[in-house]
């Protein structure tokens, strides 16, 4: 039965809807998209598959990630050396996936700081932000038991203007001397900024971002930096979101099978160009050709 359920979910629908679009009844679908279409829709039954696989309890295995496995020991030296950790959650309002990462990640170290009973500071740009920081916080005390430790102005919002919101933050380095240092958000030019004041009191730096721009300036003054889309999947792993999770994994299978093709393509392209075969797959491929 089961076999039989996903049969039909990911064999026969996903076929079904692709055949619907080439047979094109009444000529409802624009012509010449041909191979777009199709792959959109085994991408995204890919993904569905893996989160539904999420969902069933089966094992999503991701790799390692050094700057995760190092949270729990940077929170653990604030601890030893009774000094505070502080989270900062980057200065972009929650319409960014940065700071929902970043607030997403905030769960998890507050969860070890209610652990371990450290002082907990997350200044905050943002008034909406601060909110939904705080909520996070107290979840996370919550859980662990601890809704004691928890104190309301452990979160606390500093300003929404940039530089006067790192001047606020490096005060805060500067007289609270943090073991620990998280920049976890949607960060500008303030980054280096922050990251260096963060170097010069010997705290242990995790950051993460999906600025490329800046991801060079946390990656020479931080200790661990999650670049890029390590960043969106730490939230996810940390997470333990069943539909994270699978669409992470889904999305992987996908790259790897689209280097697979762009080695196809490639290496086809060559042997066309020498003669040595006849067919071009890139005419295969072509899209967007509107008939």
């Amino acid at each position: 039965m089961i076999l039989k359920r996903k049969l039909t979910k990911y064999v026969f629908l996903p076929t079904f809807i692709i055949g619907i679009y080439l047979y094109n009844p009444f000529d409802i679908f624009l012509i010449g998209n041909e191979m777009s279409f199709v792959f959109i829709i085994l991408i995204c039954f890919v993904i569905e598959y893996f989160i539904e696989k999420s969902k069933n309890g089966e094992e999503i295995y991701m790799r390692p990630i050094a700057a995760i496995k190092a949270m729990e020991e940077a929170v653990g030296r604030a601890t030893e050396m009774g000094k505070p950790v502080l989270y900062i959650p980057g200065i972009a309002s929650l319409d960014e996936i940065d700071t929902i990462s970043g607030l997403i990640i905030l769960g998890h170290v507050s969860s070890m700081t209610a652990e371990y009973e450290s002082d907990l500071h997350v200044p905050v740009a943002v008034p909406i932000v601060m909110e939904t920081a705080k909520e996070t916080c107290k979840e996370s005390y919550l859980k662990q038991g601890r809704p004691d430790l928890f104190r309301e102005d452990m979160v606390h919002y500093i300003t929404d203007d940039q530089f006067a919101y790192a001047a606020g933050v490096n005060g805060i380095m500067l007289r609270e001397k943090p073991a620990a240092v998280f920049f976890q958000g949607k960060f500008y030019a303030e980054s280096l900024i922050l990251a260096e004041t963060g170097n010069s009191i010997g705290a242990i730096q995790i950051a993460g971002t999906g600025s490329s721009s800046q991801i060079p300036f946390f990656v020479t003054a931080c200790d661990y930096t999650l670049i890029g889309e390590e960043f969106y999947a730490a939230s996810a792993y940390l997470s333990g979101s069943p539909e994270m999770l699978g669409s992470i994994k889904g999305q992987d299978y996908v790259k790897v099978f689209c280097i697979v093709m762009i080695l196809v393509v490639f290496i086809n392209s060559i042997l066309f160009n020498f003669s040595l075969m006849n067919f071009n797959i890139t005419d295969f491929f072509r899209i967007n050709l509107i008939k």
